[in-house]
C-alpha cells in the first residue's frame, strides 16, 4: 500500500507549486494562460495577508500533487465553504490515490472550519475528473454558469 501523505505547503516549496500549476495548465490545454510568476505565488500564497492555501501531497516522501484552495461564502447558508482551486497529480502517479487522499484532507478542513460547502470547476471534456467526483459522491451543479471577467474587460469595465 503506498504511504500518502499531505501536508501545507510552505514558501520553501513556490518553485514545486509553480511547476505543478504549469504542468496543470499543459494537462488542461491552457500552458499559454499562465502568466503568474513564483514571487506571483510566493507573493499570494505565504504572506501575512495571503487568502489562499497551499497543500502538498507525497508519495513515500515525494512530492507527486498538489492543491490550492480558499474561503468563499453563502448567503443562503451563512457558512464559509471551501472552494478547491487546483488539483493537480502527476500523470504517472494518477490512479494511486492521491487525488482522493487530497480531496478527503480538504474535505476535512471543510468540516473543521463549519463550512457548508466544498466545491469546484471542472472542465466539461475531463471525463476522468469528472468520473472520479461522481464516484466520491460530488454532484454537478449544472443550473449555475461561470461568468468572468479578467484582464482588460475587467479593467474597462472597473473605469468605466
Amino acid at each position: 500500500m503506498p504511504n500518502i501523505t499531505i501536508r501545507k505547503a510552505t514558501v520553501e516549496d513556490v518553485s514545486l507549486i509553480f511547476h505543478f500549476i504549469k504542468q496543470l495548465a499543459i494537462y488542461e490545454k491552457a500552458e499559454d494562460a499562465v502568466v503568474a510568476t513564483e514571487a506571483d505565488i510566493k507573493n499570494s500564497l505565504f504572506t501575512d495577508s495571503s487568502t489562499a492555501y497551499a497543500l502538498i501531497a507525497l508519495l513515500d516522501d515525494k512530492p507527486v500533487g498538489f492543491s490550492v484552495y480558499f474561503y468563499n461564502y453563502s448567503t443562503w447558508l451563512g457558512k464559509n465553504g471551501l472552494y478547491l482551486e487546483d488539483l493537480f497529480v502527476l500523470p504517472e502517479h494518477r490512479g494511486e490515490g492521491i487525488g482522493k487522499a487530497l480531496l478527503k484532507h480538504l474535505a476535512q478542513i471543510a468540516v473543521q472550519n463549519n463550512c457548508g460547502r466544498f466545491e469546484w470547476s471542472v472542465l466539461d471534456w475531463n471525463e476522468p475528473a469528472i468520473n472520479f467526483y461522481q464516484s466520491i459522491g460530488a454532484k454537478p451543479q449544472d443550473e449555475w454558469i461561470i461568468y468572468r471577467l479578467a484582464g482588460d474587460e475587467l479593467k474597462e469595465f472597473a473605469e468605466s
